[in-house]
């Protein structure tokens, strides 16, 4: 029998038994009652309340004006509407700039319903990885594009087509992980990278715009319904337009792609 057949609400563990089980899963953000309810009763694993909102909602042009306190009012909207999905929540900019700064903020999200958390970066958040899971707060890593770093980096960019920048995200990936990274997600990498992290790790990962290798995709919910009015990133597509402007047709056949590795196609990847 499918993983994806059980009645149970999701955990941690289900994301492990899918990866064992070579069965795909989808993700998608949700900010609000509304649409973490029809979210979760379209059969989506995870609901992101991600930082995302910063723009999405606010209005803002990136997601460093969010707040925990922001992050924590949207968990708490999440969390009524939510049929027995995962809710990870981001945790926003400079809410984790060190270990005793990440607990603190990490239990807030967490009591206000979140079952897992996540940071943006590399091996230098391998201390806050260990001692969040060691406190039993689970973490998913973010790696790749982190739009956090967005002026560090000097835009939104695909990252680890460098051979040597490739080598060291792997590397990191894999100290993440033995620091108890419970997730990994990964945005903005070439395919093969996606693919050949996804190998290496036996935590599940995640993708946003790294190919059809991963173990699960995910996306932001005003993308995937075409409601953000810029340009619509590579790895984006517009499931409402594909269902006439059905949104629960539009949630389970985001659903019915990821799973079948249908979504993402070879258009929405990078080489």
């Amino acid at each position: 029998m499918s993983v994806h057949n059980s009645p149970q609400a999701v955990t941690i563990k289900t994301l492990a038994k899918l990866k064992a089980a070579g069965e795909k899963f989808s993700c998608l953000t949700a900010y609000d009652y509304c649409s973490a309810y029809a979210t979760s009763k379209a059969g989506v694993e995870v609901i992101l309340v991600g930082d995302s909102l910063g723009m999405v909602i606010q209005g803002h042009d990136s997601s460093l004006p969010v707040t925990i306190q922001d992050i924590a009012y949207h968990i708490r909207c999440v969390r009524r509407g939510n049929v027995g999905s995962m809710i990870m929540a981001d945790m926003p900019f400079m809410s984790y700039y060190s270990e005793d700064v990440s607990l603190k903020n990490a239990a807030v999200l967490m009591s206000e319903g979140a079952h897992i958390v996540k940071l943006e970066g590399g091996a230098w958040l391998a201390e806050s990885t260990h001692l969040l899971s060691e406190r039993g707060i689970p973490v998913c890593a973010h790696m790749g594009l982190t739009p956090q770093s967005v002026n560090h980096l000097g835009g939104y960019s695909v990252q680890g087509r460098d051979p040597d920048a490739a080598q060291t995200m792997v590397t990191e990936a894999l100290t993440l992980q033995e620091a108890g990274a419970s997730v990994l997600l990964l945005e903005c990498v070439p395919e093969d990278l996606g693919q050949r992290i996804t190998k290496a790790l036996r935590i599940p990962v995640i993708g946003i715009g790294a190919g059809a290798k991963t173990d699960g995709q995910i996306m932001v919910w005003h993308d995937m319904m075409g409601l953000w009015p810029g340009r619509p990133a590579k790895f984006v597509k517009n499931f409402l337009r594909d269902t006439d402007g059905d949104i629960q047709a539009a949630l389970k056949l985001y659903v019915e792609q990821v799973r079948d590795g249908s979504f993402p196609g070879p258009e929405h990847s990078y080489e």
